[in-house]
């Protein structure tokens, strides 16, 4: 045999001959029986087994697992199986597992591809065996071996005893577990009433009164001055205490909330409440109703199939193991959109990778304005795509529905029945976009929609608390779930984004349980759909429904407000823990572009561009509506205060540079009311710097998080890191700012999942293309103060410390920021 022969051998038949060496010394098969054996995919369409004769038994595994199109599979056929299977006692399509799990039963092999295939196994009962498949042949044995395991757990779970003895205790228990539910009915549903925490009413309203006192010792001030030198020219200030008011509010409640977080109680993150899940809901009873349908959205681009898509899959897919275990049904609906963009090599990949895990998918036509070919042009209409993708989406999943409702059903219509004509309606709906479209698979939507990124981790056992939860709470459109950070480098720059993205969700967590808003980020949540069809359909030119907004930029916001506007209700569940996990900015451009957009979003949500000013009027529809609905008044004004930081943060470097020349010309001269740049230093590094990480270290000490020493340090080893990027976000926040006031045109992409290997001598230039306009702002400012220190004439001069110092701390941030922050070019790689 030569070499090429050698080279021919498959694989796969060898693992095949091994696995079954494995079955046959654990006893997994007779012998005895045709078709007992093990089937293995070499690729698309092409698969080996073995033993070699059961690819001649008709309806056997070979032609099933062909049919189901998975990875492997092999038969186990053992007494424990036997018994079970001709047990009288069994009454339903399942055997119960434990966990409160079950896996199905099916009466032949024949209805093997309509299973629920992310149960990984099932029973047949005619040929009293047990068919078991998995996406890694490794891994097959191992979970074989696990459902013996469980199964002989069920049948020694009653530790000995007779099986007529054991069968009656059966029926008192099932009759026992009835009589409970029904006469304790009325205590549980108390137990479930979620009160409303007010703390954090109080909370702002401490912050509303300190606030207030700030303001009116300015207004003192000038009451003081008046009174002395008779002049009124001064009360003019008093036109900018609004806009003072709403940039300080969360300068305000940030110390009070510190404040409470040290000395106040922290019960409420252990409990449940109206907004806040800090234990699991009871779970719903499979047994009286069925669990709903939950659709996993994931919205992507061009991300690696192999290093970022293919890992989130099988994380979904022990989720949804998991859950149809528990009795419930999901499935994955992806929308690609970078299939139609992709080379052919690689979007081939990723539909064969789809269909072989079972997963719906929508990929729209490219962004094609005016199409060369005479096409009907195309638009992926918004800034930001990803919401115009899902639109698409749900589009393609709604016209197939609208088709299906066409059809009439006869009384013994079957799954069967059911799967051709979905496949014949979609097909229809291809066939009508004249192939433009493309998409294959389960598109239908659930009652309720987890949506998530192409770079999450989900816990194994989280759907039926959700559901239950949301089934449990018809008023809650959204169910935020926490979520731990993802790290996929070593980066000193993701660590430190790390960092400050558990720092965000640990603030939310507590001031939330206090009552507090309930934010959407637009991932790790899941949707009632339902509710999404009632408060947020809208149709724009493209001539369908849709219910993202393709206008803004943050939509996960925008729909928050519209939900809530609505009368619908956000509640964030905490007791998942880290058990979510999302990626976060691997390098400082997208960390950046991600502050942008966050602000250029929020600005959209309150204001029109200055050219719709006179025939619109300055603030938009949505936010006139936000402030006159049914919400909370305190919490209409942590949103506010929200919003109010990215103002704060533009601000900074115009007011900095006003101030240095102010304060500079005119030391100790300038108006009482007016406070210098240097004091709201001073007053942002005590309060967010000292005492904001102080009172995270305590929380985290309280909350039994970490220790005390552990948690202080972790806060206090990332103050360089944070405190240069926050000090050098300025310029670019009041560029997306003022970039959609003035219509000029922002636009962003997805954020980057994999690490891009950059040397040295290749980041200069990115660094120099990507803020040449924030250096230059650096070189003149450096060359003002050198100059206002030097050469201006002498009454002139700038030397004041305090009139100098904000101004340079400013500019030294923003040149340290793109390049001290990146590690492309701190780690000197050539």
């Amino acid at each position: 045999m030569n070499n090429t022969e050698k080279h021919v051998v498959p694989g796969p038949a060898i693992l095949c001959s091994w696995i079954y060496q494995q079955q046959v010394e654990r006893q997994f098969v007779t012998g005895l029986m045709p078709g007992e054996g093990v089937v293995i995919k070499k690729r698309r369409g092409n698969f080996a087994c073995y033993p070699p004769e059961i690819r001649d038994v008709p309806d056997g595994l070979y032609e099933m697992t062909v049919k189901m199109n998975v990875r492997c599979a092999m038969t186990i056929n053992t007494r424990v199986i036997t018994v079970i299977l001709s047990s009288k006692r069994r009454k339903h399509d399942y055997i119960p597992l434990s966990d409160g799990l079950r896996l199905q039963v099916l009466s032949s092999m024949n209805e093997l591809p309509q299973c629920q295939r992310h149960h990984f196994a099932a029973f047949i009962q005619d040929l009293k065996i047990m068919v078991v498949w998995e996406d890694n042949p490794r891994k097959l044995i191992a979970r074989a071996e696990a459902l013996e395991i469980e199964l002989l757990k069920t049948i020694w779970g009653s530790k000995g005893g007779d099986d007529e003895q054991d069968e009656e205790k059966g029926e008192k228990n099932e009759e026992a577990e009835v009589s409970i539910f029904e006469t304790d009915l009325e205590d549980l549903y108390k137990e479930d009433q979620r009160r409303t925490k007010l703390s954090s009413a109080c909370i702002v309203a401490v912050t509303l009164a300190l606030c207030t006192t700030c303001m009116g010792l300015g207004l003192r001030a000038l009451a003081f001055e008046v009174a002395t030198d008779g002049s009124y020219v001064r009360l003019a200030l008093i036109v900018v205490i609004p806009v003072e008011a709403w940039v300080a509010f969360f300068f305000f409640q940030s110390l009070v909330t510190n404040l409470y977080q040290i000395i106040g109680p922290i019960s409420a993150v252990e409990k449940n409440s109206r907004f806040y899940s800090g234990k699991p809901p009871r779970r719903l009873d499979r047994e009286l109703d069925t669990l709903p349908h939950v659709t996993i959205q994931m919205p992507v681009y061009k991300e690696g199939l192999r290093a970022v898509i293919r890992p989130s899959i099988e994380s979904l897919k022990q989720c949804i193991s998991t859950y149809e275990l528990q009795g419930g049904s999901a499935s994955i609906f992806i929308n690609d959109d970078g299939m139609q963009l992709i080379s052919k090599e690689e979007a081939r990949a990723r539909q064969e990778f789809y269909e072989e895990n079972n997963i719906g998918w929508v990929a729209r036509p490219k962004h094609d304005p005016k199409p060369d070919d005479g096409n009907q042009p195309f638009l992926r209409r918004g800034k930001f795509k990803k919401a115009s993708n899902m639109n698409f989406g749900l589009m393609v999943s709604n016209r197939v529905e609208d088709k299906l409702l066409e059809i009439p059903r006869s009384p013994d219509w079957t799954q069967t029945d059911e799967q051709a004509v979905y496949n014949h309606c979609l097909s229809e709906v291809l066939r009508e976009d004249n192939g433009r479209t493309w998409a294959k698979g389960n598109v239908r939507i659930g009652d309720y929609i987890l949506i998530v990124d192409s770079d999450t981790r989900v816990p194994s056992d989280c759907l039926l608390d959700a559901v239950s939860e949301l089934e449990q709470s018809p008023q809650v459109a959204i169910l935020q779930f926490t979520s731990g950070v993802m790290q996929v480098s070593t980066s000193f720059f993701e660590g430190g984004v790390k960092w400050f993205t558990n720092l965000i969700y640990t603030a939310i967590t507590f001031v939330v349980a206090n009552g507090d808003a309930c934010p959407f980020v637009g991932h790790n949540a899941v949707l009632r759909w339902s509710a999404i069809q009632d408060a947020a359909p809208y149709v724009d030119e493209d001539g369908y429904e849709k219910y993202w907004s393709e206008t803004h930029v943050s939509e996960d916001f925008e729909m928050s407000l519209k939900l809530q506007c609505a009368g619908y209700e956000l509640r964030f569940a905490a007791y998942t823990g880290d058990g979510f996990q999302e990626g976060v900015s691997l390098t400082v451009y997208d960390e950046l572009a991600r502050w942008e957009k966050y602000a250029y979003g929020c600005n959209e949500l309150l204001f029109h561009p200055f050219k719709s000013w006179i025939t619109k009027g300055p603030i938009t529809p949505l936010f006139r509506q936000f402030i006159f609905s049914s919400i909370h008044l305190p919490k209409k004004m942590t949103i506010c205060a929200y919003i109010g930081t990215y103002y704060a943060i533009a601000a900074c470097w115009i007011l900095t540079l006003v101030n240095y020349l102010l304060s500079g010309w005119w030391f100790g001269l300038y108006d009482k009311f007016y406070i210098d740049s240097f004091a709201i230093f001073v007053s942002v590094i005590v309060v967010f710097t000292g005492l904001g990480n102080f009172s995270l270290s305590i929380l985290r000490y309280r909350l039994g998080e970490m220790s005390f020493i552990r948690s202080f340090w972790d806060n206090f080893k990332w103050i360089p890191l944070m405190t240069i990027f926050l000090g050098g976000l300025s310029l670019h926040v009041s560029q997306a700012i003022l970039s959609h006031f003035f219509g000029v045109d922002m636009v962003w992409g997805a954020t980057a999942k994999e690490i891009e290997e950059v040397n040295f001598v290749e980041e200069i230039p990115r660094i120099l293309r990507r803020f040449k306009g924030t250096f230059i702002w650096c070189m003149l400012m450096t060359a003002l103060i050198v100059c206002g220190y030097f050469a201006f004439p002498g009454g002139w001069k700038i030397v004041h410390f305090a009139s100098i110092w904000p101004l340079a701390w400013t500019v030294g941030c923003h040149f340290l920021l793109p390049v001290v922050l990146n590690p492309a070019l701190m780690v000197f790689s050539w």
